[in-house]
Parts: structure tokens; sequence; C-alpha cells
């Protein structure tokens, strides 16, 4: 395993950061794709022993399950001082509630308590929010999570998903009132949508924010021909929300991806992640792994290097993509 500062932080990470989606209940989320809690306790377990120390969930995960099932495993296989455990605020965690969700001082200081008994730790090393909240001003959202790291709940502060100007403003109101300032973005970037290369890893780049990529496999259509389907695939509306619209405009990418695959004699899911970790601005790519195996592959892909005229054959084919997994203003 590779190791490396998170950000402009002293902190060090796995360049493999698994992601806890995948771990929950399914009568409780509408992914009815997750693993129940004695089937995701052998894959946090393989995370650990191949060296992966970054692990990532969220409140909104099986609404709780995830953070409970990903916290119990690692309090029993772990020792919490050798891990990195984020989790996420934002989404609505009491339907039709007033304050169930968003990034109000409430929600967050109730919030913050509610997944730390859940994951069954004192504190987080990164709380993220989840999505930008337009009915809430970012000095309220700001100053409460300062008031989080300050508390010692959290040991830093990142961000998920939101346009460039967005995060650049919480920046700034941030370091104007000497609050605790983001540390880490992670965004949607994968080979098949790339549109975080315009405007926001090139400020992350400039301010020295890690960046994390979600969907780095493109919920597993990396990994296959584009006619193969799977339970998730099939089942995902999520993942049909994001890439069916492009379909057309990605299939000769994906093709070229297994191209460059069968010539490295490896799988394709070490081309796509070869492709992000070889991106100067990616610090670690958030991996669902559904199996072991998934795992293990994971972490190979850092093994593999990639020319710059195979990079340049990969990326040739890409398009402009409609944004995706940001929050419009509704105001507008």
């Amino acid at each position: 395993m590779e190791y490396v500062k998170f950000g402009n932080t002293g902190m060090d990470v796995s360049r493999i950061c698994l992601g806890a989606m995948g771990f929950g209940d399914v009568e409780k989320w509408t992914h009815k794709w997750v693993l129940d809690e004695e089937n995701s306790r052998p894959v946090i377990k393989k995370a650990l022993d191949l060296g992966i120390n970054f692990f990532d969930t969220a409140n909104i995960y099986s609404m709780g399950e995830s953070e409970k099932i990903l916290g119990r495993a690692l309090n029993d296989y772990a020792n919490r001082d050798d891990i990195v455990l984020a989790t996420k605020v934002h989404q609505i965690m009491r339907p039709g509630q007033p304050n169930g969700g968003g990034l109000s001082r409430k929600a967050i200081l109730s919030e913050i308590d509610h997944s730390l008994e859940r994951l069954g730790t004192d504190y987080v090393d990164l709380y993220i929010i989840h999505r930008w909240d337009y009915d809430t001003p970012i000095e309220e959202t700001m100053e409460a999570l300062h008031d989080v790291v300050k508390s010692g709940k959290a040991r830093y502060i990142g961000a998920s998903a939101m346009y460039a100007w967005q995060f650049q403003k919480a920046q700034r109101v941030a370091e104007r009132n000497g609050w605790t300032k983001f540390v880490s973005m992670q965004n949607h970037y994968n080979m098949i949508y790339r549109e975080e290369e315009r405007e926001m890893i090139p400020f992350c780049r400039d301010e020295k924010i890690a960046v994390t990529p979600y969907s780095p496999l493109a919920s597993g259509r990396l990994t296959r021909d584009w006619s193969e389907t799977s339970f998730r695939s099939e089942t995902d509306q999520v993942q049909h929300s994001k890439y069916d619209g492009m379909m057309d405009a990605d299939r000769g990418i994906v093709e070229r991806l297994a191209e460059v695959a069968v010539n490295h004699g490896v799988t394709r899911d070490k081309i796509a992640l070869a492709w992000l970790l070889q991106k100067s601005q990616v610090t670690a790519p958030i991996v669902g792994a559904q199996k072991e195996s998934h795992l293990v592959s994971a972490v190979g892909a850092l093994d593999v290097k990639l020319e710059q005229s195979e990079v340049a054959y990969l990326e040739e084919l890409y398009i402009p993509h409609p944004p995706v997994g940001l929050i419009p203003d509704p105001n507008n």
C-alpha cells in the first residue's frame, strides 16, 4: 500500500479508500444491492489486511446502518488511532420532520452526535458536507462545522459534490472569520465523467485540497463490456440517472479502456483506477467493493503505470457531459 498526505494536512491516508455505501440494509435503503453486516465484515477486514486505512461512509447510507456496520467492524478489527474515518451530513434523516436534514447549526450539531453513536467512536477524522444547502446561510454552516472541530468531534472537515463557486465561497467565508476550512473535496470523477476538470479540480490543486473521487469505476460500467449487466446495474436507478443519458458518447471510451487493459494484461478496473491515481490532484479514489477480490484488484492498480500516449488515447473521445450529482439552485 502507498500512503500520502491528505491535501494540505499532516494526516496520512492510503491511496485507496473503502467506501461503505454498499454496506447496509436493503429494507432501509433505495439500493437493493447492498451487503448485510455478515457479508460486509469480511470486505472491511480485507481492506485492513491490504493496508487500507481510509474508510468513508455517510449518515444517509441505509439510514445509519452503514455507519453501524462499519463502526462495529473497525472497532473489532482495527486500532482507532491507526485508521482515518469519514462520514457525511446533509441528507434527510427524518423524512417529513422539520430540521430532519440540511446544514443548519441545529442539524449539524445533532447529526454529528448521532453519527458518532452509530460508529461507536468519540470522533471522526473527516466530517463531510454531502451536498450544498441553499436554505441555510453558508456562514451558519461553516461556524457550526468549526465548532464541531473545536469540540474534538472531528479532526478535519470536507465537502462533496457542489459547484466550484460554492466551494470557493465556503472557503473564503471560513478564512475571513478564522474558522476551520475544508481540506478535501469528494466529487464525481471518472473516465466517462470529467466535468470536474473544468473548475473544481484546478481550484483544489491551487489550494492544495485533497481530491477523493466517488464513482471511480462509474458504478461498474468501466469494468465490463457495454452489453453486460449486474444486479446493481439492473436495479440501481441512481446509476441510470448518472450514466444512461450519455451512453452512446461513452461507449467508445469503454471500448478503448478494454483495449488498454488487454495490452497491459490486467482487468479493466485497474486501468480505470490507474488513470485516476496518476492524476496529480487525486489523493484517493473512493472504491465501493462488494467482494474481497474487488479490493485486491483495486490495490493492484497502484502497480499499473500508463504511458502518456495511453492516457491521451483513453481521453481523446470524451465530450462535454451535463452536470450530474449537483443540486441546482431551486430559487432560479
